[in-house]
């Protein structure tokens, strides 16, 4: 009997309101300086596979972990050509978009809280398992949800140390909401991370794939989390 249910955090729970791109505009118009946009979209892929943590079993700073992602901003700023006020353009992208800084970058989709109201109603014990690297807890208080979780796991937590799919952050996660893994369901969006790692310690896996592009990838698939709730019961 299933008495838990463990969600993935990114494009599970949330999204980032504004693209990558509506920010980068934005900012350049204030400093009045021009985009090279026909470079932006390999400067994105750079950027992004470029800031990716380090793992988390390795020691490492946070704050070498922040100027190593505002020297890879900055070189994502001179890349789209910009090269004027290079410094503080990059840290307002920083601060318009990285969840570290940003309040309000991060945006709840409209079936979370219907979701973990009627979950926590009926008795389940909730958490959070995600690959994340920093801290997640302030995040989830921001958003108001951190009351219905009873765990928030983040692999890059000190105390954790454990990235999806390797199955020792399930197994911490299990561990503090106090269920087997025969007791608990994971959702998530990402098929290698979510669906592998679940499987791989026997907690039931359910893919949300809430733009349809994962068809066929597991029999288990939900499009909303209001969906979530008839499965359960």
């Amino acid at each position: 009997m299933v008495q838990a249910v463990f969600f993935d955090f990114y494009q599970t729970l949330c999204f980032h309101r504004h693209s990558l791109e509506e920010n980068l505009e934005r900012i350049a118009e204030r400093y009045g300086v021009n985009i090279n946009w026909e470079r932006c979209g390999t400067a994105i892929e750079r950027l992004f596979a470029g800031t990716s943590a380090p793992a988390p079993t390795t020691d490492y700073s946070l704050l070498e972990l922040l100027m190593t992602v505002m020297t890879r901003e900055c070189e994502f700023i001179k890349e789209v050509g910009i090269e004027k006020h290079v410094e503080q353009m990059a840290w307002e992208l920083l601060q318009s978009g990285h969840y570290l800084f940003a309040a309000n970058s991060a945006t709840l989709y409209d079936d979370v809280v219907p979701t973990l109201e009627h979950l926590r109603d009926k008795g389940f014990k909730l958490a959070i398992v995600s690959n994340w690297d920093t801290p997640l807890d302030p995040l989830i208080e921001r958003l108001g949800i951190a009351n219905y979780f009873d765990a928030i796991v983040a692999s890059h937590d000190a105390r954790v140390r454990s990235e999806k799919p390797d199955p020792h952050i399930f197994n911490y996660a299990l561990a503090a909401v106090g269920v087997s893994a025969e007791e608990a369901v994971h959702v998530g969006d990402t098929y290698e991370a979510d669906i592998v790692g679940a499987k791989g310690v026997g907690i039931r896996p359910i893919l949300i794939d809430r733009d349809g592009t994962q068809a066929d990838r597991w029999d288990k698939t939900i499009q909303s989390l209001s969906e979530l709730l008839e499965m359960l019961t």
